[in-house]
């Protein structure tokens, strides 16, 4: 975006939002990732995004390949505005475009041979992924996983909702990778875009705003 457009927009924020959006870039982390498989519960999904944003994940990556769901605004509580959400046809696509990103894939199941999560090694750049709530995730990722990761559970109960799950295992790897001496950060211009994108989701009719600067600034 031209610099004096993007100094333009900022004159319609708050010097509180603007300063907001300086400290949440410094917090925000590309180092994991989340992925929802068919989640078919709406609320669901929207309750992921939401600890995404809470826990400082800047991307979910929504896998509709069997159901097709849209955000639920209230669920997220305008957590779509700040997480980057990337939706994908296939399971495949996605778990291809994450490989070539450098994750590692991380199936979330609670089968008896998957690692506990306070095992789980945070060093390494990782995509979590969330399957189903009633058959949890495909074989075509349990296949393809480079590891598999479970909650320790010591009740009657064996599966968590989706939701929690990804809650609680946000909690202990943001927490303890923000401990540890690795890269986590965004990267200067990684922050600058979502500072362009998040100023834009900001303000009311933006588009017909730049409209206006770009005919006043070429007349």
């Amino acid at each position: 975006m031209d610099p004096d457009l993007f100094e333009y927009l900022q004159t319609y924020l708050t010097d509180r939002r603007k300063e907001l959006f300086t400290q949440v870039l410094e917090q925000r982390t590309r180092h994991f990732t989340v992925v929802t498989e068919d989640v078919y519960q709406l609320h669901n999904t929207s309750a992921v995004m939401r600890s995404c944003d809470v826990f400082g994940i800047q991307d979910l990556h929504v896998v509709e390949e069997l159901v097709g769901k849209r955000v639920d605004k209230e669920i997220a509580m305008g957590a779509q505005k700040w997480v980057s959400l990337h939706r994908y046809d296939t399971i495949e696509s996605c778990m291809d475009n994450l490989q070539e990103e450098g994750y590692q894939l991380i199936a979330t199941t609670p089968h008896d041979d998957s690692m506990l999560l306070h095992d789980f090694d945070v060093s390494k750049k990782t995509a979590f992924f969330f399957g189903k709530e009633d058959k949890g995730l495909s074989e075509s990722v349990l296949k393809r996983a480079d590891g598999s990761l479970k909650i320790p559970m010591y009740g009657f109960t064996e599966s968590l909702n989706i939701s929690v799950s990804a809650a609680i295992i946000l909690q202990d790897v943001v927490g303890r990778m923000r401990q540890s001496g690795v890269s986590w950060r965004l990267s200067e211009t990684e922050k600058r875009e979502l500072e362009i994108e998040w100023t834009k989701r900001s303000i009311k009719s933006v588009d017909q705003i730049i409209k206006r600067y770009l005919e006043g600034k070429n007349s």
